[in-house]
């Protein structure tokens, strides 16, 4: 945030974070009041549809699941260096990996391994041209969105669609594919809960969100990884072998974004669909962005989206006129002032601390 002198870190990962959000949120409210609705009962619609009760909750949590592995994609491959933007493509193969492993066993599915595995697979290639080809990872991810959506769909039409059915998806899973949802295993315990999508896949999330923070910055290969990702030149002097750090955190992101079909596929919906991954990937670069590429702020800017897709929802639902393009209007802007436009304001907070701070050492020191 300056050039010359150190800024607190507390400042740069949570002053200025929130800082983002607030202009974000106080932009949103000027564009609510032109279009003739009043700002304050927005917010409070959209934060009592995503918290006001339990099924909000729920809903909130169960989306955020699918944004904290695409973020956390996101935010390893960053650390290496590398801006992985197939975390579309890399859920759809964690979800077809999912159904297939699930149709094939039926009822002895390892859902998180194979979904897991099927991710990584589909990463290895654009790490592979981009380590030894020099192939720009941005380019071949993207390529590859395109290629897994093609397969998608082969697959659903040919191979695994459920013969008499209509719709495009595969046959359903057998009772041993089934992640369990919240509220059954809440029942279980007497306590009682509506019914929703939340699965138990949410603390998978939570468990990875711990794992990755461990692995990037605890462990002797985070700390390579993640001079890779700094100065690959350097590493390369010290003796890490950057194509080796390269294929490390692509198939770590890609594991971690096929993730996703553990909550759509298995947990929420019981089979393969077409849709079921609906822009999740390109959404966990902005959490990443929002939360700075560490996983605590993933967990937070993934609760935050999962908060505007519910709220959102149900703003559609109680206000007349609130049409569903607004909604995502309200999330570009954030997404574009806590993501794009992140560091647009942190001169003028570093500025302001340091000035704060001259005045106050005089004083008191």
């Amino acid at each position: 945030m300056s050039s010359g002198q150190a800024v607190p870190r507390w400042l740069d990962l949570v002053v200025l974070p929130l800082f983002n959000l607030a202009l974000a949120l106080l932009v949103c409210g000027i564009v609510v009041l032109v279009i003739g609705l009043d700002p304050l009962q927005v917010l409070a619609l959209l934060v009592r549809g995503a918290f006001g009760s339990r099924i909000g909750i729920s809903y909130t949590l169960y989306y955020a699941t699918t944004f904290v592995f695409t973020g956390l994609a996101v935010a390893v491959a960053f650390h290496g260096g590398l801006f992985n933007i197939g975390g579309e493509g890399q859920a759809m193969l964690g979800g077809i990996g999912t159904a297939l492993v699930a149709l094939a066993l039926a009822d002895s599915l390892p859902a998180w391994l194979a979904a897991a595995l099927f991710g990584m697979a589909w990463a290895v290639v654009p790490a592979a041209l981009q380590a030894w080809r020099g192939s720009h990872v941005v380019i071949t991810t993207i390529m590859f969105n395109f290629i897994a959506s093609a397969l998608l769909s082969w697959l659903l039409i040919n191979v695994l669609k459920e013969p008499g059915n209509m719709t495009v998806e595969s046959k359903s899973f057998g009772p041993g594919a089934h992640v369990p949802a919240v509220h059954e295993m809440l029942v279980a315990l007497g306590i009682d809960w509506p019914r929703s999508p939340l699965n138990l896949s949410v603390l998978l999330a939570a468990a990875s969100a711990v794992l990755v923070y461990l692995l990037v910055w605890r462990t002797r290969p985070g700390y390579m990884l993640r001079a890779v990702g700094f100065a690959p030149e350097a590493a390369r002097y010290a003796g890490i072998r950057p194509r080796a750090q390269v294929m490390f955190s692509m198939m770590l992101s890609g594991a971690l974004a096929g993730l996703v079909g553990i909550n759509e596929v298995a947990g929420t919906h019981g089979r393969l669909l077409l849709d079921y991954v609906v822009g999740a990937g390109f959404a966990g670069i902005a959490v990443s962005l929002i939360g700075r590429n560490h996983p605590v702020g993933i967990v937070m800017a993934s609760l935050l989206f999962g908060a505007l897709y519910q709220g959102g929802a149900e703003l559609a639902f109680e206000i007349a006129g609130f049409s569903r393009d607004m909604v995502f209007t309200l999330q570009g802007l954030i997404v574009l002032f806590s993501g794009a436009m992140a560091q647009v304001a942190a001169p003028t907070l570093a500025r302001l601390w340091f000035s704060i701070e001259h005045r106050w050492r005089p004083a008191h020191g």
